[in-house]
């Protein structure tokens, strides 16, 4: 496992596209926005979608964006967005013109759902409701991070479903909902076929992400202070992702 310090920065973006036919895979919290205490209190700068249009642009289509978020939710913070996307940790996918990449997934057990509120409810945590799973929020708890975890756990085991585990969050999602996934979906369509895939995210849940990036020929680039097994390349913080990308 590398840590983020020892990790160089990528080579110029401009350098890349000069080389390769490059597709971006780009993470949203806590990579092209700053992370905030719930999700709903992110600030997305009001050009957002006008700076992702051009690089989408400049990218001839081959971006995706590939969040823990539902889309709806995604969407509600980028209007009218027309680029490739992936919610639900990857396992949502939509092209740019808002046509479905593969089925649509199911959601979760109504049976889990209500655990899941309760338990937040009963210890003072946010619970979010998504399309294709449930989140436990413990950002301003951190202390009750390993009861959070290990009740989710439990509840991921009892109904065979899975856990996903990121900054101050626990998420329940259904087997096979990972941001690889994702990757791979994409690069097995026209669009993004021969090209050079990197993944860009701050987050264990992108680590899946930067394997499947791996897997095909490109490479991860890590955000922020953490460790990653997966990434070749490291970037300090939101800031540095929208210089490198000359958003």
């Amino acid at each position: 496992m590398a840590s983020p310090l020892s990790l160089p920065p990528p080579p110029e973006f401009h350098d890349l596209l000069a080389q390769e036919r490059l597709a971006l895979f780009i993470d949203f919290d806590g990579t092209l926005v700053e992370l905030a205490p719930e999700p709903g209190a992110i600030d997305v700068p009001q050009d957002m979608v006008d700076r992702l249009h051009r690089l989408r642009d400049t990218l001839d289509g081959r971006l995706a964006l590939v969040t823990g978020r539902a889309l709806d939710d995604l969407e509600s913070h980028l209007d009218d967005i027309t680029v490739c996307r992936a919610g639900s940790h990857g396992v949502s996918r939509l092209f740019a013109d808002g046509s479905r990449l593969g089925r649509a997934p199911e959601g979760l057990p109504d049976a889990v759902v209500g655990e899941l509120r309760e338990f937040a409810a009963e210890h003072g945590l946010l619970y979010e409701a998504k399309s294709h799973g449930g989140a436990i929020h413990f950002r301003g708890a951190p202390e009750k991070e390993e009861r959070a975890v290990a009740f989710a756990r439990s509840v991921a085991e009892a109904h065979d479903l899975h856990l996903a585990t990121g900054k101050s969050i626990a998420e329940i999602v259904r087997p096979g909902a990972d941001k690889g996934g994702a990757v791979r979906a994409f690069l097995s369509e026209d669009l993004f076929a021969g090209s050079l895939p990197v993944f860009v995210g701050d987050d264990t849940t992108d680590e899946d992400g930067m394997a499947a990036a791996n897997e095909c020929g490109g490479f991860g680039i890590a955000v922020g202070e953490r460790d990653s097994d997966n990434a070749r390349y490291h970037l300090s913080g939101v800031g540095a992702v929208h210089q490198w990308l000359e958003l």
